[in-house]
This record gives C-alpha cells, structure tokens and sequence, in this order.
C-alpha cells in the first residue's frame, strides 16, 4: 500500500468520519462499554464521555497475560470513567464456553474464545444491572483492520472488503439477545457503516513510523483524542487481550494423547467431522451433546467438507466448525 498522504481528500474524509461517528454514538449512548483498550473500544469511550459516563468494564482470564486491562485502565483514566476489571475463573470460563456454544451454533475455537469473553462481559454487565452495552464490532471489517488486508493491491482489497462485508456477523447480537441486554453498535449504525464503506480504501491501511497498520483513516481521525500509545496500538484479538488464547494450551495438558488420537479418528468415521486439536475435540463434545451431529440441513449453500454442516456460496469459512480456507 502506499504511503498516507495529506490530500484534501484525505483531510475531508478524516472530517467526516470525527463528525458522523461522533454523530452515531450520540445517537447509540449505552449504560455500559466493554473497554478493550484498544483503538475502537477507545474512541467510543472519548467520544461517549462528552454526553454521558459509561461504565467500563474489561475482562481477562484468570492467570493468563491479558494486556487489555492495562491498555483499558490508561483510558478509562484519561477520560475519568468508572472502570470495573473482572478475572475470569475456570468454572465460569468453562460455563461462558457451553453457552456460546448453545448460543451460536459454532464450535470454532477462535470464535468460540472471543464470544465466551464477549458473553461474561455481557452477564456480568447485566448483573450490575445495566440494560445496555456498548462494543467496537465492525471496525476492523469496515476499515481494513486485518493484518491479511495489509499487502493486497487497492483492487484486490476492495474485492476482499466486500466478500467480508456482504458475510460479517457478530456474536454479541445473539449473546445478548439470549442475555437480555441491549448491545448498542456504533461504528455498524447504518449511516457510519454506509460512510465507511463507500470510503476510498487506499485510506485504511497505511504506515506509521515504518510499520503498517489497518484503520489508518480512523486511527488518523481520532489522534487528537487519545494517547499515541492507544491510537497507535497494534491490533490484538479479543482472545489475546483477554487471556483466552491460553486455552489451547490449557486443553493440551488435559486431555490425553491416546484419547485424542481414538476420538478424533471415532469422529471422522463416525460423524464425518474432522477434529484439528485438542480444544477443537473439547469444544465439538459439547456442541454434540447441545446440537447434535452437524448436516447439510439448507438447501441453499454448501456441505463442509470438515464437519458436513452448511456454509455459505460466497464464503470461503465454515462458521460451524471453522474450516478456511475451503475451496470451491
């Protein structure tokens, strides 16, 4: 990608995008964030605090390196919102991981770490009685923020932006909708989200002091509003700020070889699913015994070939079994 450069097209759409998110948090104001610390979570802190004070919670797993909490902590100071941190123990972790997967159907071990966090943040709001919670979904979708975006050619990245958008879903609707929470998604209000994608995308991955980053033009928008040491902060998943990441490991020491090695052959011959680790055999026992053996149950799309359940034309993942690259 080239270099950023100042052109007035640049600083008009930089203009736009400061007033039209700003314009959508006002009209999506929450009781609560779930304060990550990273740049998204952070704008929506700034911006939400001028009209009111959300109360910022962050969550990482007990025992594990999580470096959102002290990414969070330096925001929730900068703009003096009260800040809950919360330590996710084992048996609660395992309970957030039943019920994602009961929730969403999935037993993808990167979706399922994500959504897990995402669904005891959304309990645990609930519990100190918010009706709603505010998230950053949709950034890195709409602006780039992948690091499989950052070497693609403007013609390749735009095709690759709009394959994303036209699948992109987000947990946190189903989780809270089971949860009975309002989660409130500013950056996907419709008149930001219809901004940010007619937005040239040459203006969302760009270099900052010889390293590439995604959500240039965002990160660009809200320099003045937050620390550089928060604008510029390397994109880190949900799974790896919270600690979640861990839990593969975790899933290595538990479960014996031997007994991975017959079930993962028990699996494929007997349900034709195919079992890629010891978290993923974890994970697919629980899924078994809430949903049952996956199937081509939609006569529309087409069968996995790791899991023989249903994924989409257009998509090269199965967001059953998290299956990618799947080719035609």
């Amino acid at each position: 990608m080239p270099e950023f450069n100042n052109s007035k097209s640049l600083q008009a759409s930089i203009e736009a995008i400061r007033c039209a998110l700003e314009a959508s948090v006002k009209r999506n104001l929450s009781e609560g964030l779930l304060l990550s610390g990273g740049l998204d979570t952070s704008i929506l802190a700034g911006l939400a605090s001028r009209y009111q004070k959300p109360y910022c919670l962050t969550l990482g797993l007990k025992g594990a390196p999580a470096p959102d909490i002290e990414y969070a902590k330096k925001v929730a100071k900068l703009f003096n919102l009260e800040h809950s941190i919360h330590s996710i123990g084992e048996a609660e972790m395992e309970e957030g991981i039943s019920n994602t997967i009961k929730i969403l159907g999935s037993f993808d071990p990167m979706e399922v770490r994500n959504s897990a966090a995402c669904y005891i943040g959304l309990k645990i709001a609930k519990a100190h009685g918010l009706s709603s919670v505010m998230t950053g979904d949709g950034s890195d979708e709409l602006f780039a923020g992948y690091s499989f975006f950052f070497d693609l050619a403007k013609a390749q990245l735009d095709t690759e932006l709009a394959k994303m958008w036209e699948n992109m879903s987000f947990s946190s609707i189903p989780l809270s909708q089971n949860l009975g929470i309002d989660v409130l998604l500013p950056i996907l209000d419709p008149e930001f989200k219809a901004l940010a994608m007619n937005l040239d995308s040459s203006f969302k991955v760009g270099k900052h002091e010889g390293q590439t980053f995604g959500k240039f033009i965002l990160r660009q928008a809200f320099e003045s509003l937050l620390s550089p040491g928060i604008v510029w902060r390397t994109k880190a998943p949900l799974e790896v700020g919270t600690g979640t990441t861990t839990l593969s490991a975790c899933f290595e020491n538990r479960i014996p070889d031997n007994e991975f090695s017959r079930k993962k052959t028990l699996y494929w011959n007997e349900d034709r699913v195919k079992i890629r680790s010891k978290e993923h055999l974890h994970y697919y026992e629980l899924y078994r015994h809430l949903h049952g053996i996956p199937h081509l149950s939609a006569v529309e799309g087409r069968k996995c070939p790791e899991c023989s359940g249903n994924f989409k034309e257009s998509t090269s993942y199965c967001r059953i079994c998290g299956a990618y690259p799947i080719s035609s």
